[in-house]
């Protein structure tokens, strides 16, 4: 399955809030109803927890939700 990249996901500028390190893009997989998608987010190499800005996740992920609440 391919990655889906997120241009407004940049990722310079963040570091973990845990581990102190610097996030960096990686391919993650989502998941809403019964959909699953690689996308490349920025997330801590340490831990692997994973940050959505806001507005990407009020934004386009919103879109794509709304998307898949229709069909």
């Amino acid at each position: 399955m391919s990655v889906i990249k997120v241009p407004e996901a940049d990722s310079s500028g963040w570091e973990c809030a845990v581990c102190g390190v610097a996030l960096r893009p990686c391919a993650v997989e989502l998941e809403y109803l019964d959909s699953r998608f690689n996308v490349e987010l920025p997330a801590c190499p340490e831990c692997g927890m994973v940050f959505i800005p806001e507005d990407l996740a009020l934004g386009r992920m919103a879109q794509v939700e709304r998307l898949l609440e229709d069909k």
